[in-house]
């Protein structure tokens, strides 16, 4: 279908109140360990409509997660610039980059297969992977850890690298980026709070990238131009959600110290889904 006929007929299918819904997801799910690709397939299988209608949309309302961090984070990411440039300390950020280098190359490597192949829209691994990372968060006390750390900045290079294997796991719907990273997190060490600051840390350089290479397809370009006005409204509620989101899981985590209550909602809702597609 040419592309201009492609915009129409995802025009024709797209509302405000679609475009506010999915906005919504993806601020909460983006930070909050279920799968926002999980859940943002879902809707998409609920509302109707083909998976190419929402490639470009789904891709551009990553904009308004990556600025919720910026602003969550400012301080931090600062504090983190004036010890490279004036403390001349790279040890942080060199564990930032180490574990971002396995997703980013497997996200470049594997683009296309990820995009192309049902696998990766298919409810089928959305439940499996949904359910398999909720065991190992239910069970995350149970399993073997190294020495315990003080905070995320004391991660050895090779404990970040481990972090960031585990993150190429996420290009798997349903698995989670933050999850992914929260458990590897806690096997390597870190506390649950500061698993996740180190999750989140990570993922904005690896948000920046994806954000970037979107804005150089024309076809993203031409889409938002198209649709800027739906596009817009639902990055602005992913931005607040997403604020919302960072400082629920952080406080969450801060006094629990447990993933438990996300690995049983995923693991109920792998059943669920699981159920419904045998039943249909």
């Amino acid at each position: 279908m040419p592309e201009m006929e492609q915009l129409i007929c995802y025009n024709t299918c797209m509302t405000m109140f679609t475009a506010i819904i999915l906005g919504i997801v993806q601020g909460l799910t983006e930070f909050i360990p279920v799968s926002s690709s999980g859940h943002l397939e879902i809707v998409q299988q609920i509302i109707g409509g083909r998976p190419e209608d929402f490639h470009y949309f789904l891709e551009l309302i990553n904009f308004g997660t990556l600025i919720a961090l910026i602003i969550y984070y400012h301080k931090r990411i600062w504090k983190i610039l004036v010890t490279i440039f004036k403390k001349r300390d790279i040890r942080f950020a060199s564990n930032v980059i180490i574990t971002c280098i396995p997703a980013g190359l497997a996200g470049l490597l594997f683009a296309k297969i990820i995009e192309e192949n049902s696998f990766f829209s298919s409810l089928y691994t959305i439940g499996i992977a949904m359910g398999v990372v909720g065991m190992l968060m239910i069970f995350i006390d149970k399993l073997p850890k190294k020495p315990e750390l003080k905070d995320e900045t004391h991660l050895s290079p090779s404990r970040a690298l481990a972090i960031g294997i585990a993150q190429v796991f996420a290009l798997i719907p349903g698995v989670s980026r933050s999850g992914s990273t929260i458990v590897a997190g806690r096997l390597m060490g870190l506390n649950s709070k500061s698993s996740a600051d180190y999750s989140f840390l990570v993922s904005i350089p690896l948000m920046t990238a994806v954000c970037a290479k979107t804005l150089m397809s024309s076809g993203a370009r031409s889409f938002f131009a198209a649709n800027f006005g739906l596009i817009c409204l639902s990055n602005l509620f992913a931005l607040v959600f997403g604020l919302i989101a960072i400082s629920f899981i952080i406080k969450y985590l801060k006094k629990s110290n447990s993933l438990q209550a996300f690995g049983y909602y995923r693991v109920i809702l792998a059943i669920i889904i699981l159920v419904a597609m045998l039943i249909q």
